[in-house]
């Protein structure tokens, strides 16, 4: 497994990058779970494999501890430069530096672009009228550039004419391409290898934190087939399809000011609720359940 001292964990690189090597036929690697865990330093999982003193010394990560016995533990693996969610999973995914993906954080500030249509809730100042009259604009990939980020859909409107809960309004705009919207996957400069595996006849599939993570489908815009971003930073609601978690664990937590990460009870829900989109896949079914699909070649989420 890899490790990135401040913020994720996933497996094996090498394995992907046999997996976009050779044809599926050829390859003894058909399949690719990615683990992405925030704030697991590489410390933790060891105590969390091995057990601590406080649990009798027995793991208690019991699963990860399981697929790391035919892992490999990379001992001299460096994390990106910032190290954060953003730029983390960039690296992990294209092989690529922030510098060489173009991809810093998720809100940076670009010289090239202009400002958004409509200014953004957390105030990135946009205007219909300031494209292409002003180049240079922060840019926010977070949660702001949902449809309503309080919402654990993103918002997402009838007729959504955005991708995966992204309202184009709130995007920066390219002054050289008649002021269109830029998607985070078109802000992307190297293909993913969710593109690698769509494009050699594979079926992909992905969920994590927030619709900006959009850019895990590359410039194609297609890379993932099945992508599903539930937005950590709603205001915790009940989920009936995970157990225990309708009502909430913590509906003290649970008020309009209120995000998923303000509770680990809640937070659990939260991940429970992706965890069970990945079981799916492996049952060869939709992230929902609802149509069947292919198993996955590459596949993963974000806890």
């Amino acid at each position: 497994m890899t490790i990135d001292h401040k913020r994720r964990v996933g497996v094996s690189l090498l394995a992907i990058l046999l997996l976009a090597s050779y044809s599926f036929a050829q390859s003894k690697i058909q399949r690719v779970l990615l683990i992405s865990i925030d704030g697991m330093h590489s410390v933790d999982f060891s105590n969390c494999s091995k057990g601590v003193p406080e649990t009798g010394n027995e793991p208690y990560c019991p699963h990860l501890s399981s697929l790391s016995s035919t892992g490999v533990h990379y001992l001299q693996a460096l994390t990106s430069k910032p190290s954060d969610s953003f730029p983390g999973l960039v690296a992990q995914i294209t092989g690529a530096t922030p510098r060489s993906a173009g991809v810093f954080y998720d809100v940076s500030y670009d010289r090239a672009l202009s400002p958004p249509t409509k200014t953004t809730p957390y105030g990135i100042v946009g205007g219909p009228k300031l494209c292409p009259s002003v180049i240079g604009t922060q840019v926010g990939f977070d949660e702001e550039i949902d449809y309503n980020y309080k919402d654990l859909d993103a918002g997402v409107p009838n007729g959504n004419s955005g991708i995966n809960g992204i309202n184009p309004d709130y995007l920066p705009r390219n002054p050289k391409n008649g002021c269109a919207p830029v998607y985070p996957h078109s802000y992307l400069r190297v293909n993913t290898i969710f593109n690698v595996v769509k494009n050699s006849g594979g079926y992909t599939a992905w969920s994590d934190k927030h619709p900006s993570y959009d850019f895990t489908n590359g410039p194609s815009g297609d890379g993932v087939i099945d992508l599903w971003s539930p937005e950590i930073n709603s205001i915790p609601v009940a989920i009936p399809s995970v157990p225990g978690c309708s009502p909430l664990r913590d509906p003290g937590a649970a008020k309009s000011t209120n995000a998923w990460t303000d509770s680990f009870q809640n937070i659990r829900c939260y991940d429970q609720y992706k965890v069970q989109a990945v079981l799916n896949w492996i049952n060869g079914k939709t992230h929902d359940g609802s149509q069947p699909a292919p198993v996955p070649n590459i596949f993963g989420m974000n806890f």
